[in-house]
């Protein structure tokens, strides 16, 4: 197990028609990823993955166990050509791509969690009563600012700290609306994210207790490998309450760019994004670091092999 490598299981949005495809048709235990998920989800995942329609695979129930599907069959991928990771590190949903590549929640209990999970949020709240927004270009200490005065006008939560200069937060049309020229008066920008609610805020915490009835039916297994938490920005520790960490996640921001710094400060040197898009590695390339550090993505057979040399003119430097 490579003590400097930390996998990024990508988060809803970074699903895309066709994704995982080139893994399914070339690598067997890939293959099988994808057939299991059809068959424990009792869903045609494979057609929509692959054949599908966008708006379909945006929605949230389908998007999220596909997203999971995917990450799954990259991790698989890489891990089958020699390449581990002693870290792994999920942002939302990806989280449970973490905690199933490291052993501590079953491949059946992970996708059929994830589907509750993505049920449940999909159902909670509709749209015209929350979404998300993407706050550019502010300090940290500009969007306490916003979220603050946004605030004046509805609910309003920091939801995603994923990298300096971009923040999302969460909650009521109305206070989101506001955040619009709020942010501008600050001298940053606020776009609009399309997504089918206001995740990681309070407005979630009825869902998380339904969400938590199923959370508990599960079978939770020793760590294999390194995993962060979400809620805390830090590894699970053995005396964490897994489950209740994962009701809260639901409605909690999630502490991405604080669990990457970690990360570095533990010797990490190489980041590599398992799933769909390049979303998290976009945001780890946005940080400044002292040292060197390597940001890679796999979720394809082109971009395995690409990995794969990577890694190799690494080692031989």
């Amino acid at each position: 197990m490579n003590e400097n490598i930390a996998f990024l299981f990508p988060g809803q949005g970074s699903q895309y028609v066709g994704m995982g495809k080139s893994l399914y048709d070339n690598i067997d235990e890939c293959k099988e990823i994808f057939d299991m998920g059809d068959e424990i989800l009792n869903m045609p995942m494979k057609e929509m993955i692959f054949n599908g329609n966008e708006d379909d695979l945006k929605r949230t129930k389908y998007s999220q166990p596909a997203i999971l599907l995917t990450s799954l069959a990259s991790a698989k991928a890489v891990e089958l050509r020699g390449i581990s990771a002693k870290y792994t590190l999920g942002l939302s949903l990806g989280e449970y791509g973490a905690l199933v590549d490291s052993g501590v929640i079953s491949f059946e209990d992970g996708i059929k969690l994830i589907k509750k999970r993505a049920e449940i949020m999909d159902s909670a709240i509709s749209p015209e009563e929350g979404s998300m927004m993407a706050i550019l270009k502010l300090s940290p200490e500009k969007v306490e600012e916003l979220i603050k005065r946004s605030s004046e006008f509805g609910l309003v939560e920091g939801a995603n700290y994923n990298c300096p200069g971009q923040t999302v937060i969460s909650g009521e049309v109305k206070a989101l609306e506001a955040s619009v020229k709020i942010a501008k008066e600050l001298g940053g920008r606020a776009l609009p994210l399309k997504v089918s609610g206001p995740f990681h805020c309070s407005m979630y915490k009825d869902a998380s207790y339904k969400f938590y009835e199923e959370v508990k039916k599960a079978e939770i297994n020793d760590f294999k490998k390194v995993v962060y938490s979400n809620v805390k920005g830090a590894p699970y520790k053995k005396d964490d309450d897994i489950k209740e960490l994962l009701r809260q996640q639901i409605m909690s921001p999630v502490l991405f760019e604080k669990s990457i710094r970690d990360l570095i400060n533990k010797g990490v040197d190489t980041f590599i994004e398992v799933g769909p898009g390049k979303a998290l590695s976009g945001f780890v390339k946005r940080m400044k670091f002292e040292k060197p550090i390597n940001i890679l993505n796999i979720n394809s057979v082109k971009t395995l092999e690409n990995v794969l040399t990577e890694l190799s003119r690494k080692e031989n430097d």
